[in-house]
């Protein structure tokens, strides 16, 4: 295991980094402790991932802090786990604030206690203009509710004669969705073992790389984090696109003299094209 981000991992981050932090009800039950207990210590594992991710240069961190149907779960843990939000916005506003990070929210976050929404707005307004890295915190958040309300809202501009529904196609519709001023999610990583996605994201996972990992969210810290970006560093990333296509990219990519024609392939490629030619330059450089 690396302490450290070296070799294809440090030549190819990702630019976009989503994680479900599952895990910390078993983690605590393994040890005899309250759930609560291994909610408190996952917190020490987000502050540990947040630096470590701006740190080594992630663009945009998503972390997956309380889904949607995680509003049924029992009354005492829910208001547990808001007053741990509340305490972490409250902790880490210097850490981002000093670290130039925007903090960013996902999800039906006015069904937040108005304490947790108080600290919350205020640290997203007085980050606004921090550029190094976005942290992003989904929050009463459902990917398929995330799509039903983005196809509320193209319905209303169909009904106001704003948008004609015969042209909506996935970039116009993603303009519609929390996430569209985000870069296409790259890497998903999911702890603890289970092999799902949750409603996590569904719309922006359609070409990420998913990294699984047995480690339970208290237990994961820098060192596992960097690990699974070295497996997403090995991994071929070809958004459905054939050897050949890859093959043009490379020498699109490739320095051109002053004046000359690139190929039309570059040209003609939709949002995952364009993401895989990034790639491969950030790659390169």
């Amino acid at each position: 295991m690396s302490n450290d981000v070296k070799g294809s991992a440090a030549r190819r981050l990702p630019r976009h980094v989503g994680i479900i932090m599952d895990g910390n009800g078993r983690w605590a039950q393994e040890r005899g402790f309250d759930r609560i207990e291994g909610h408190r210590i996952g917190a020490d594992s987000v502050k540990d991932i947040v630096r470590a991710a701006r740190q080594i240069g992630i663009r945009v961190l998503t972390l997956y802090a309380f889904s949607a149907q995680n509003w049924a779960r029992p009354a005492g843990e829910v208001a547990a786990l808001m007053e741990l939000l509340r305490e972490y916005l409250i902790d880490e506003r210097p850490e981002i604030m000093d670290n130039d990070i925007r903090l960013q929210s996902l999800g039906d976050v006015e069904r937040l206690p108005a304490e947790v929404r108080q600290e919350l707005d205020a640290l997203a307004a007085d980050s606004a203009d921090n550029r190094s890295m976005r942290l992003v915190l989904a929050l009463s958040y459902g990917g398929r509710e995330s799509i039903a309300r983005a196809v509320r809202a193209v319905a209303r501009a169909a009904v106001a004669g704003e948008i004609d529904p015969g042209q909506v196609n996935v970039d116009r519709f993603n303009r519609f969705l929390p996430t569209s001023e985000l870069p296409p999610l790259d890497l998903l990583i999911r702890t603890s073992g289970e092999q799902r996605i949750s409603n996590f994201m569904l719309w922006e996972l359609a070409y990420a790389e998913l990294v699984f990992t047995d480690t339970l969210w208290p237990d994961f810290r820098r060192q596992q984090f960097y690990d699974a970006l070295e497996i997403y560093a090995q991994r071929e990333r070809r958004f459905g696109l054939t050897g050949p296509q890859i093959i043009q990219l490379e020498s699109d990519l490739e320095p051109k003299p002053p004046g000359a024609m690139r190929s039309g392939q570059s040209q003609e490629l939709d949002e995952n094209g364009r993401s895989l030619m990034r790639e491969r330059a950030d790659k390169r450089s």
